[in-house]
């Protein structure tokens, strides 16, 4: 079974834009979402995939994932996906040897910068870069499935400013 193991933070300031290795504009939207999983179709750059994601709160969800052609990805996107799109650039960042995904949403989800890092392990030790805030692992909120559902821009004031 293949099993993503992620850990999810906001982040307090900008400083790890000037760490930035490279970006990818990402598209992506849920054909479904049950209790038990989550399928979600994404163009990043001009690669398509198709995954489906286990609905399981925590460090580790079991996830399958398949290349699938641009076009087809994108006709999926404009014709299936329910709610609105998530919309985000993808930046990757090194520090101290992890490497850092960080997403900076757009349209509906403006606003919202998260830090991602995969794991190979649940108690992996990993070092805190300075800009990392509070981690947001375990609130379903952050999951892209949930901010297709409701987008950042539609949480209350308090909310959006947690850092």
């Amino acid at each position: 079974m293949a099993v993503e193991i992620e850990r999810k933070f906001r982040l307090i300031d900008d400083s790890w834009r000037e760490q930035v290795l490279r970006k990818t504009l990402l598209r992506q939207g849920y054909i479904a979402n049950t209790r038990r999983a989550s399928v979600r179709v994404r163009l990043a750059g001009a690669t398509g995939w198709l995954s489906v994601k286990a609905m399981t709160r925590g460090l580790s969800r079991a996830e399958y994932e398949a290349g699938i052609p641009a076009v087809e990805a994108n006709e999926m996107l404009d014709r299936l996906c329910e709610g609105p799109l998530i919309e985000k650039w993808r930046h990757i960042v090194v520090y101290q040897g992890s490497e850092w995904e960080i997403d900076e949403f757009l349209g509906e989800n403006a606003g919202l910068l998260i830090a991602e890092l995969e794991l190979e392990a649940e108690d992996a030790v990993f070092a805190r870069p300075p800009w990392l805030g509070v981690e947001v692992t375990h609130d379903e909120r952050y999951y892209n499935f949930r901010l297709s559902e409701k987008p950042y821009r539609h949480w209350p004031e308090n909310l959006r400013a947690g850092r």
